[in-house]
């Protein structure tokens, strides 16, 4: 038995994995798919939307940049065109001129200078000792030469500090000179220190030579190689900003985002840690993986609860189907033992009857006279007693053989409960008596009235208070009758304080022939009985019981009958029934 039970835990354990299995695979899987694909779409969107918030970023600072650098140019441009060399190179009047630019300008602006076609500064304006400083040799004079204006690189030049020059070229009496403006380099800088993005975002300037012309940040690893790529690169289109993404030498992943200035002279770099970049979108990311993980456990929790649930259903359902076996089995049963027991009651009753009134007869011969003398006359009368208790026996018995084959009166009708009850309890009260067994009933107020066969109720609850009195013979106790109404529905409850039922037998109490009273005190058919009865009417009768405590059954009976009317079989003959009848 226990490894039945055991081969039957491990099939629903089965069952319930594999129902699992399939619900995981039907319900969390499609739901990490498209998690998936909603935080791949989601990333490429917020990838799309940061490389253009970094084009849009790089391209107005590229604005602003080329655009300070056109303003001063055109600022100097406009100071040489409207005063004459003559005017110029008086230091007073450049002095002038430089004061009120300052003024616009601010700090940005450091000095101004005059120099000749030769290359000697003739005037100068400005913080330092510059005057007839010689320029010949330099880069930025000999560019200006060629051309109407120049914006030098970031160099230190004579006065050892990092700046850029502004030169724009004319011409008075002949000859061409030159008016030359020095920017601040720490000023000019800051105008690219501010475009900053997130924790690790800056931006940088080069020249086509690979050198800063703004101050590095001293933390960050610059990928040299990939500046000196970018500025060897002829087809990058010098008006549009260029985005994309490369590790640097540490093997960290950066983002950059590449444009022109000067007309292509410099090129501003972008440059932040993808990382840092992504940061909103990895926290979105991890709150939404929390959410689904936290989804997907919450589905598996209720469907392990379901499965749960589920698996008490099946085997719930089990049980009752084991439980409708056994009763079809318990039906079928009491149909071939009625059968059997029609046969029995024919085949039984006619010699029984005939043995009594022999007997009967033979007791009238020893009252005549011839025999009244007889020696062994009172053995005749004992034995001929003998022949016609037991003969007495085996009409109760193929009595009730009678009665569990057939109906003995169905015919429905109103019952009064309260009259049924007094009336079972008073027949059986003068029993109850001699066995020292107290009845008291428990019946609930305002009963109405019920449609059901008088005869088979009779014998229903004379059964069972029978019963529960042969249980109790020997002890004595108490039989409590209860009768409520539970919705239209009666329930009836027969409840003693006798030994109680052994549970290996209340499996098979409803069993026909099946007693544990001692051979001759009973047939074991008066439950089987009261179980035909009930299911007949539509009903339902079950036991329950503890050990030395008494038993308790319950019968549960529709208002009105579900009875159906059945012709009883004729088994006997009439002297025979007859004889039985009384």
């Amino acid at each position: 038995m226990a490894q039945v039970k055991r081969t039957a835990d491990s099939d629903y354990r089965a069952r319930v994995r594999n129902l699992m299995v399939l619900t995981l695979g039907v319900s969390v899987v499609p739901l990490l798919l498209v998690s998936a694909i909603i935080l791949y779409e989601f990333y490429s969107s917020y990838d799309e939307k940061h490389a253009a918030h970094l084009e849009e970023l790089v391209l107005k600072h590229k604005q602003d940049i080329n655009g300070f650098l056109r303003v001063k140019r055109g600022d100097i441009g406009v100071l040489a065109r409207n005063f004459a060399f003559e005017e110029l190179v008086r230091e007073e009047f450049l002095q002038s001129r430089l004061e009120i630019l300052q003024q616009e300008y601010g700090p940005y602006l450091v000095d101004l200078g005059v120099i000749d076609h030769a290359g000697t500064q003739v005037a100068y304006a400005g913080p330092f000792k510059l005057g007839q400083a010689d320029y010949s040799d330099a880069d930025w004079f000999q560019r200006v030469m060629q051309s109407e204006y120049y914006i030098s690189d970031v160099f230190r030049g004579l006065r050892g500090l990092p700046h850029f020059i502004v030169a724009v070229r004319s011409s008075g009496e002949g000859q061409p000179w030159i008016l030359r403006a020095t920017f601040d380099f720490a000023a000019f800088n800051d105008l690219v220190e501010n475009i900053r993005v997130g924790q690790t975002g800056f931006a940088s300037i080069l020249n086509r030579e690979g050198d800063f012309q703004t101050k590095p940040l001293p933390h960050v690893v610059l990928d040299e190689q990939f500046f000196s790529e970018l500025l060897a690169d002829e087809s990058r289109d010098a008006d549009a900003v260029q985005v994309l993404t490369r590790s640097d030498p540490a093997g960290v992943q950066n983002i950059y985002a590449t444009a022109s200035l000067k007309d292509g002279d410099w090129l501003l770099i972008y440059q932040q840690n993808a990382a840092d970049a992504f940061s909103d979108f990895r926290h979105a990311f991890y709150i939404a993986l929390a959410i689904m993980l936290l989804g997907t456990l919450g589905s598996i929790s209720v469907q392990i609860v379901r499965w749960k649930r589920m698996t008490v259903h099946l085997q719930r359902e089990d049980v009752e189907r084991k439980m409708m076996s056994r009763q079809i089995v318990a039906t079928g049963k009491l149909a071939s033992v009625g059968e059997l027991a029609a046969g029995i009651a024919h085949e039984i009753n006619n010699p029984v009857a005939i043995m009594v009134e022999e007997a009967g007869w033979m007791e009238d011969l020893l009252e005549e006279e011839e025999l009244a003398e007889c020696d062994h006359l009172s053995e005749y009368r004992r034995a001929l007693g003998q022949i016609r208790t037991q003969g007495g026996r085996c009409k109760q018995i193929t009595h009730k053989l009678l009665s569990f084959a057939r109906k003995t009166d169905s015919r429905v009708q109103e019952v009064d409960l309260y009259e049924l009850v007094e009336e079972m309890v008073a027949l059986s009260g003068q029993r109850a008596k001699f066995a020292n067994v107290e009845i008291t009933t428990d019946l609930q107020p305002g009963l109405p009235r019920m449609e059901v066969s008088l005869a088979e109720m009779q014998q229903i609850m004379l059964n069972l208070i029978n019963n529960s009195l042969d249980a109790m013979d020997k002890t004595g106790g108490t039989i409590t009758l209860r009768v409520r109404g539970v919705g239209e529905d009666v329930l009836f409850e027969f409840a003693d304080t006798g030994p109680g039922i052994p549970e290996a037998n209340l499996e098979r109490i409803f069993d026909p022939f099946f007693t544990t009273k001692p051979v001759g005190k009973g047939t074991g058919l008066g439950l089987a009985i009261c179980y035909g009865i009930v299911k007949r009417m539509g009903g339902e009768i079950e036991a329950e019981s503890v050990l030395d405590e008494g038993a308790t059954f319950r019968i549960r009976l529709p208002m009105k009958a579900e009875t159906q009317g059945e012709e009883e079989p004729e088994v006997l003959g009439a002297s025979a029934e007859a004889e039985l009848r009384g």
